[in-house]
Formats: C-alpha cells, sequence, structure tokens
C-alpha cells in the first residue's frame, strides 16, 4: 500500500488552460477548457491525494476528469491514474506503442539490480527510500488503456498534439497544449538525483535506450513553442531548440 505523501503540491499556472503542479519528485500537468479538465500523467500511486488537491485547487473533482493522457507508463507518471481508472472508470491513453505496457503485460524501467548496485549514493538513497513510501514498487497496469487518436484528441480540452519521442520507454510520447510542450522524461530539468538544473536526459539507466532518448531530442527541437512543462523538474521557458541543443551537449558530455 503506497504511503500518501502530505507534502503540499505547487500549481503553478502556466496558460488561460494549463496548469503545472509539482509533486515531491514528479510534476503533473492539467488542461482545462468549459468541458472539464484532463491530466497528463498522474504522479506516484503514493501522490494521488496532492493530485485531487490539485483539482480541487481549480474547483474539479475526480468526476470532472474526462481523460488522462500518459507520456509514458513508469509507476511514477500512471500511479494515481490506476486508482482514477479502477474509481471512477477515467479514460486512459498513451501512445499506441505504450499502450501493452500501461496494461503491464510487460515491464520497462530500470531494473532492482541496476538501482541497488547505486543506492550507496546519498542521492539515490534518499530518492530510492521516497520510491518506496509512494508505492513506487507497486506492479498494478490499467488493464482499459487505450491509444490516443487524433480524434479522441481533438474533443479533449486543450486539443493535445501528441509527439512521439521514443527511448526513455519504446512508447514514450510528449504532447503540445496551448503553447507549453509537456516532455514527460523526454526532456527534464531537475531530479532528485541530477547534480545540476536545466534542460538534460535522465540518467542512461532510466532509459530502454539512450540512443532514442538522444534522437527524439530532434523530434522536440522540431516543436514551436517556447514553454516547456516537464515531468520532472522545474517550468523552462525559451526556444525548445535551446533546450534540446543544451540538453544534447550534456549527453555528449556524459558519453
Amino acid at each position: 500500500m503506497a504511503h500518501q505523501s502530505k507534502v503540499p503540491t505547487e500549481l503553478v499556472q502556466v496558460t488561460d488552460s494549463v496548469h503545472l503542479a509539482h509533486g515531491h519528485a514528479v510534476n503533473w500537468l492539467l488542461v482545462t477548457d468549459d468541458t472539464g479538465v484532463i491530466l497528463i500523467d498522474a504522479g506516484y500511486p503514493g501522490d494521488r491525494e496532492q493530485v485531487l488537491s490539485s483539482l480541487r485547487e481549480l474547483g474539479y473533482e475526480p468526476r470532472d476528469v474526462r481523460a488522462i493522457l500518459l507520456t509514458h507508463a513508469h509507476i511514477d507518471h500512471l500511479g494515481s491514474a490506476i486508482w482514477f481508472a479502477s474509481q471512477h472508470g477515467t479514460a486512459v491513453y498513451c501512445h499506441a506503442e505504450e499502450v501493452r505496457h500501461a496494461k503491464r503485460e510487460y515491464l520497462e524501467q530500470a531494473s532492482v539490480v541496476d538501482v541497488a548496485l547505486r543506492i550507496w549514493r546519498p542521492r539515490w538513497a534518499v530518492w530510492g527510500l521516497h520510491v518506496l513510501r509512494s508505492g513506487g514498487l507497486i506492479r498494478d497496469g490499467i488493464p482499459t488503456t487505450q491509444p490516443l487518436t487524433d480524434d479522441v484528441a481533438v474533443a479533449l480540452p486543450g486539443q493535445p498534439t501528441a509527439v512521439f519521442t521514443p527511448g526513455h520507454t519504446t512508447g514514450h510520447c510528449s504532447y503540445l497544449v496551448d503553447g507549453v510542450l509537456a516532455s514527460g522524461d523526454a526532456l527534464v530539468t531537475g531530479h532528485p538525483l541530477l547534480r545540476r538544473s536545466g534542460p538534460q536526459l535522465l540518467p542512461a539507466v532510466f532509459s530502454h535506450s539512450q540512443q532514442d532518448a538522444i534522437r527524439s531530442l530532434d523530434a522536440l527541437a522540431q516543436v514551436d513553442a517556447e514553454i516547456l512543462a516537464p515531468g520532472h523538474g522545474d517550468l523552462w521557458r525559451g526556444p525548445i531548440r535551446e533546450a534540446t541543443d543544451a540538453a544534447l551537449k550534456l549527453a555528449g558530455a556524459a558519453t
């Protein structure tokens, strides 16, 4: 059972229709219009009360969530979506290549051995404890997950546009909504395990294919937006190509 976090959520208004919620270790977005609200990602299982709090701060209840879009199916992004889908029948969508992962027909993430080899490092130890307390070892999937199609997306608040960004997982997908790029883990600006802030990739140990993750930065560089809302870290403003260039430079230094 996941420990429900008591850490207050910081809710940042990005545009008239987009808010970025900062959980303790992961972000999610709320996109609104006069038909309701969608979530892009949903935190750890233990972030559920924070997700509900962020909804209520904007005047919404769980039944108002028209859909949850997943950038990918790691537990820190799909966590509370398990509860929404099972208790409220909330529709959950992701890229077609990620659907089987979200259903837990397979699991694509850093192995326990990969993490154990690094847990002696202080940052990893603190992060590992948070993962345990937040339900990070839960293996439940969402059997009702569906692929996000253009027809579905155009009817949702914000009419999100999918930007396929494989690498972190095989079916990782970013979303452009109201001029905001929700990049999930394809491009972040911070993480408890990272020593620096600013646009960058997560450590290679967390990627299914770091080379694909690097290639996906090219896809993000083509996005016409100047607001980056990552899955981890602070909001970043500026041409997306500047963010991807910075991440590419750091990735090159790390190889």
